[in-house]
């Protein structure tokens, strides 16, 4: 009588582990494409059987993602929340579990890996927003598949799924100067996030297509989301821009609503554009037109992306920029006469 063909058969003829043979066999990640190739052609030559038959189905373990996050972005419920929903709601489809994280100040400062990490085997990791740098390079260096959703960085090498910053703000502004808008301002912190530098490169490359040189005076480019500050920077200025172009929603509520105490009128005597289309844009008075971005798209692209890794671990490393729509509300109109 032959002798069995086993996977151990296999690993033999390939000199990998029996467990590399399961995992191409199985059709999980964890291998190459090529070493999956190899696997399914030494099991066709050996006459391996494959099992497929129910109870080894329900025994096999559901793969486990990781959600990690800060503190500061899992508190930002109305932007980041929506994301955190679509990823559930797309990994529950997918047949996997998901597994949350909040990663605190010390885990960061000790660059100590989640608690998760050792509870839990982890078959991918998705990041929702910043963390630092250093931090989300000690995830990486586990070498499970990661994809990082709004942020990025030359530093880092994983994939990313991202806002298309810089063509949402040239749209915006583009709105503007289409309005006869020459002196629009910019609001915005950009040493807080690549997401909003990009967005100032939107608002230059705008005006540069435009004819406009920009006016460093009217680039307030270290604005944090405080009333005073912005209420400071619009009476220092010597003369008002009549638009005011604004990183995210919440710099955009603020302007609008200083700029009505200070009695300039809105959109009469200035126009306001912000980012995100979040609660804040909606609830203002007037309503304030924006960059809408679709968040539950976000969280099934990142999903969608870290699967598609965790089976292509060997392939390059990508970007995905995700568009954004431009809503316009009663904030902005022609500029005065």
């Amino acid at each position: 009588m032959a002798k069995k063909v086993t996977m151990q058969d296999i690993a033999d003829k390939l000199n990998i582990s029996k467990n590399s043979v399961s995992q191409a066999l199985s059709g999980k990640g964890g291998v190459s494409e090529e070493t999956r190739r190899r696997v399914k052609q030494v099991a066709e030559q050996l006459g391996y059987k494959y099992s497929n038959n129910r109870r080894q189905k329900a025994n096999e373990r559901k793969r486990n993602i990781a959600l990690i996050a800060s503190d500061y972005a899992f508190s930002l419920k109305s932007f980041f929340g929506e994301i955190y929903l679509s990823i559930e709601a797309e990994v529950h489809n997918q047949g996997m579990n998901l597994l949350i994280q909040s990663i605190n100040k010390e885990l960061v400062d000790q660059l100590a890996l989640p608690p998760l990490f050792e509870t839990h085997p982890i078959d991918g990791i998705l990041i929702l927003s910043h963390i630092t740098t250093e931090y989300i390079n000690k995830v990486i260096a586990t070498g499970i598949p990661t994809v990082i959703i709004d942020h990025h960085h030359p530093h880092i090498k994983a994939d990313a799924v991202l806002t298309n910053n810089r063509f949402g703000a040239y749209t915006a502004v583009e709105h503007l100067l289409q309005l006869s808008h020459r002196r629009i301002a910019f609001v915005g912190n950009i040493d807080f996030s690549p997401s909003y530098y990009e967005r100032l490169e939107g608002y230059l490359m705008a005006l540069r297509d435009y004819g406009v040189k920009p006016d460093e005076a009217l680039i307030f480019s270290n604005a944090r989301e405080e009333e005073e500050m912005i209420d400071q920077f619009i009476k220092s200025l010597p003369e008002q821009p009549t638009a005011w172009f604004c990183v995210n929603d919440g710099l955009g509520y603020l302007v609008n609503a200083c700029l009505q105490q200070n009695g300039i009128k809105v959109p009469e005597e200035a126009s306001v554009c912000s980012f995100d289309n979040g609660q804040l844009s909606r609830i203002a008075t007037p309503k304030i037109t924006t960059m809408d971005i679709d968040l539950q798209y976000f969280g099934q692209k990142a999903v969608e992306q870290l699967c598609w890794r965790m089976a292509h671990r060997d392939a390059p490393i990508q970007e995905i920029l995700l568009p954004t729509k431009l809503i316009v509300r009663q904030s902005t109109a022609n500029a005065p006469e």
